[in-house]
C-alpha cells in the first residue's frame, strides 16, 4: 500500500546537535590534556634519571681519583698506621669531592718478589709491601661511590 510518494528525509535541527558537539569537544580536550600531562611527567622523569646517572658517574670519577692519589702516596708506613686524606674538592668542580685512606695490608703483609720473569728475581734483597686504598667519591643529590683497591710496592727487604 504504497501511495508512490516518498517521504522527505528529516534531519535533526542544528539546535538539537549543539549540546552533543560541546560534550564531544570537551571529552576530546580532556583526553588531549591527560596525554600532554603524561608526556610532560615522563619527560621530566627521564631528565631526572639522566641527571642522577651523571651525578653517579661524577662520584665514581671522584672515587677513582682518590684511588689513584692513594696509590701514589709517598712514604707509606708499614707499621699499621693509616694515611687519611679528608674530603677534598675535585679540581675544576665545585660540587664533587673525594676522600681516601691508605693502610698496610696485614693479611698479605710483606712477600718475596715472585720468581721468574722479573728482572729483580728472588733472593735479591727486595720484597713486595702490600697496601689497600679505600676511596669515597661524592657528588650532588646524595650520589656516593666507594672503591677499594689493593696494590703493592717493591722495595728493599727489611734486614
Amino acid at each position: 500500500m504504497s501511495t508512490g510518494k516518498k517521504r522527505p528525509m528529516r534531519f535533526a535541527s542544528p539546535r538539537s546537535q549543539r549540546g552533543v558537539a560541546l560534550f564531544v569537544g570537551l571529552i576530546l580536550l580532556l583526553v588531549i590534556t591527560v596525554l600532554a600531562v603524561a608526556a610532560m611527567t615522563m619527560a621530566t622523569s627521564d631528565l631526572r634519571m639522566a641527571a642522577n646517572r651523571q651525578f653517579h658517574e661524577n662520584a665514581f670519577q671522584a672515587a677513582s681519583r682518590g684511588v689513584q692519589l692513594g696509590m701514589i702516596t709517598p712514604n707509606l708506613p708499614t707499621t699499621g698506621v693509616t694515611v687519611t686524606v679528608a674530603s677534598t674538592a675535585v679540581p675544576g668542580n665545585a660540587t664533587d669531592t673525594y676522600e681516601y685512606t691508605v693502610s698496610f695490608d696485614p693479611d698479605n703483609g710483606v712477600t718475596g718478589v715472585p720468581a721468574g720473569g722479573y728482572s729483580l728475581g728472588t733472593s735479591s734483597g727486595f720484597s713486595a709491601f702490600h697496601f689497600e686504598v679505600q676511596a669515597t667519591g661524592k657528588s650532588v643529590r646524595g650520589s656516593e661511590v666507594v672503591q677499594e683497591q689493593g696494590f703493592y710496592i717493591i722495595g728493599p727487604s727489611a734486614r
